[in-house]
């Protein structure tokens, strides 16, 4: 597996350009993304504003919690997301005023069936789709390529790298904050996948991994299938 940091290709009319140095290059259109890791961080904004995949495929975002994860799936993939975030507000849309107060720990269990519930439905439709993970949970990516496979497609990943402080605020932004011990375990296992991406890894079952920084997921627009 490749690293590819300071030559990512872009598509200009079809044909496949080489980029300049980093400081020099244009705004990047639109992004494939085939079997390697590209580093898309650093760019000062001239990141591609399109990642593109083969319909069927599945891809995972991952990150710490703040990091922008559900900001990114919603604005560039509306149509094809799949967020445990939207299961957990339409189960605090759907609990009776005077229950609103519990924590979110005690229904949890059943946030997550849910979510996962809706996963598997999308999943036997058979098109491509882009999955919120939290990074911690390596079964899911497990499932993910296992599903990749059976429909000879692939799996892929989009990782966002945001130090502790920026994605603390991002909770406080949002309204809701994880534990100590909790995000401790989510910088534990993202830091492991960023780490890992660096030295031109990806995890197991995933056939490529994007590196992203804040800049580089502000300024994508659109994940498409084609």
């Amino acid at each position: 597996m490749t690293m590819q940091r300071s030559g990512a290709y872009a598509t200009t009319a079809g044909v496949p350009v080489r980029g300049a140095r980093r400081a020099r290059r244009a705004p990047i259109r639109a992004l494939p993304v085939p079997g390697v890791v590209r580093d898309l961080r650093d760019r000062a904004g001239r990141g591609p504003r399109e990642l593109t995949f083969a319909e069927g495929d599945l891809v995972v975002v991952s990150g710490l919690p703040g990091s922008g994860k559900s900001t990114l799936i919603r604005r560039a993939v509306p149509d094809r997301a799949v967020d445990s975030q939207d299961a957990r507000e339409r189960w605090e849309r759907r609990l009776p005023r005077g229950l609103r107060f519990l924590p979110y720990a005690l229904y949890r269990p059943l946030v997550r069936a849910a979510h996962y519930g809706g996963l598997w439905r999308d999943l036997r439709r058979g098109r491509g789709l882009v999955v919120h993970d939290c990074g911690t949970q390596a079964w899911v990516r497990r499932w993910l390529a296992r599903e990749a496979r059976r429909r000879g497609r692939a799996l892929h990943l989009l990782l966002l790298d945001v130090d502790p402080g920026t994605a603390r605020e991002g909770q406080r932004e949002r309204g809701r904050g994880v534990s100590v011990y909790a995000f401790a375990r989510h910088r534990g296992a993202v830091g492991r996948l960023v780490r890992d991406a660096e030295r031109g890894e990806p995890p197991a079952g995933c056939a490529s991994a994007v590196l992203l920084d804040r800049a580089a997921a502000s300024g994508l627009a659109r994940i498409a299938f084609r």
